[in-house]
């Protein structure tokens, strides 16, 4: 992508009590700004299984130069290992956005319990609004489909995206970013 963009985000450090949306959505955060730092968008995800993280990952598109290397993509794929077997049973994959056709189908082939995201792929945040599920989960086709949450962490996690293009596009300096 050429130039190195400093990201202005900071990592975020949850109390690991509970373990909840929050505090994994938080992991797959930190995942985005590792993406950002390696100059990838910054989408990070990471997989559950039994209240812990077995998988983290964050775009390497760039790094790669391969159209699949979406953090979702590679994150299943990182469960699987972790637990011997493609079937992803009682897992469930959070990332910071809402993951494209491609990653949604693989989730669901993986048969992962849920999908859980920030912010929708194709809709800007208003924190007013609901953030429904959108249009690649809910088109998904044949059962059997994950559950499907939105909207945890959605403002950090559109903050972030939106802070890496406006940088990218140098409408925003850096500085100007604090979270």
């Amino acid at each position: 992508m050429g130039m190195r963009l400093n990201c202005p985000f900071g990592r975020k450090y949850p109390s690991p009590q509970p373990k909840d949306d929050a505090f994994f959505m938080a992991m797959a955060y930190n995942e985005g700004i590792r993406a950002w730092e390696e100059d990838e968008v910054p989408v990070g995800a990471v997989v559950v299984y039994d209240r812990r993280i077995i998988a983290a990952a964050h775009n390497r598109i760039e790094a790669r130069q391969e159209a699949t290397a979406h953090a979702e993509m590679l994150v299943l794929s990182q469960a699987a290992r972790a637990l011997g077997g493609w079937r992803l049973n009682g897992c469930m994959l959070y990332s910071t956005k809402e993951p494209c056709p491609m990653c949604a189908a693989a989730a669901r082939l993986s048969r992962v319990d849920a999908i859980i995201f920030g912010i929708p792929e194709h809709r800007p945040l208003d924190p007013n609004a609901a953030l429904p599920q959108g249009l690649a989960l809910r088109n998904l086709p044949n059962p059997p489909h994950p559950s499907v949450r939105c909207g945890i962490l959605a403002e950090d996690c559109y903050a972030l995206l939106r802070g890496f293009f406006s940088q990218r596009r140098g409408k925003i300096p850096p500085i100007a970013l604090g979270h």
